[in-house]
């Protein structure tokens, strides 16, 4: 059965994983060279090794050009936020864990409650494409958001043109807020983040297995053990039956 489920996870008969490095929490690279380190090689590695297969990384810059290398089948695996503008190239699993989506802005901003960023006036700068800004785009009313190629450029696009927020993912803007008194970020969030893993469409019996596999490493303790193990604060996220 597995040998059968192995050659649709990786017809190449090696399994790429597609990995976004614009996401600290999901993975970072290692400082001397090796294999990449975080909760989402760590699931990839793991599902490798029980389907017997050798495993390569595909690495991308931002979660965008990672979603869009789907339909170009650069990779067999990936880890990334499970959103509806992505489900027409990737069949994703359940989350397997869950990040905040908040703002950075100024330590003098009158902004103090997320739900006070949409507004007339306001400019949001934010990474183009990243689930953030999905959800950004179908939900804000009355602010204007200001796009950037990554997460990063965003961050100093807010800097830069003096933007009333900047939205992320909150470890990375707590990291710019802990170094730079200037500015802070918000407490609560406007959305939670579900990170999930996802294949291309038409791999139906290795959907189903990746779905299982995933909840087993939740249930089990697998991600919240690869998250301590990275030093990575998120939650791990609950339980779900198969989203088809």
């Amino acid at each position: 059965m597995n040998a059968s489920i192995a050659r649709e996870f990786a017809p190449s008969g090696v399994l790429r994983i597609g990995l976004n490095f614009g996401n600290p929490v999901v993975v970072q690279k290692d400082p001397s060279g090796g294999e990449p380190r975080g909760v989402g090689p760590d699931l990839g590695r793991e599902l490798a090794k029980r389907l017997g297969l050798p495993v390569a990384y595909v690495a991308y810059e931002t979660a965008a050009a990672l979603a869009q290398a789907a339909k170009r089948e650069e990779w067999d695996l990936a880890f990334l936020a499970r959103d509806p503008e992505r489900a027409g190239e990737i069949d994703f699993s359940a989350p397997y864990m869950l990040i905040e989506g908040t703002y950075m802005v100024a330590k003098d901003s009158d902004l103090r409650d997320v739900h006070d960023v949409d507004r007339e006036g306001i400019r949001i700068a934010v990474g183009d494409k990243t689930a953030y800004d999905l959800w950004l785009t179908r939900n804000i009313r009355q602010a204007t958001l200001v796009k950037a190629a990554s997460s990063k450029a965003a961050i100093e696009q807010f800097r830069e043109q003096k933007l009333e927020a900047v939205a992320g993912v909150r470890q990375p803007l707590a990291s710019v807020a802990r170094t730079d008194p200037a500015y802070r970020v918000m407490d609560g969030s406007f959305m939670a983040i579900g990170q999930a893993s996802g294949i291309p469409k038409g791999r139906d019996a290795a959907y189903r297995y990746l779905h299982a596999f995933i909840e087993e490493a939740k249930a089990g303790g697998f991600v919240a053990r690869a998250l301590a193990a990275s030093a990575q604060s998120a939650t791990v996220a609950p339980a779900e039956d198969s989203p088809r």
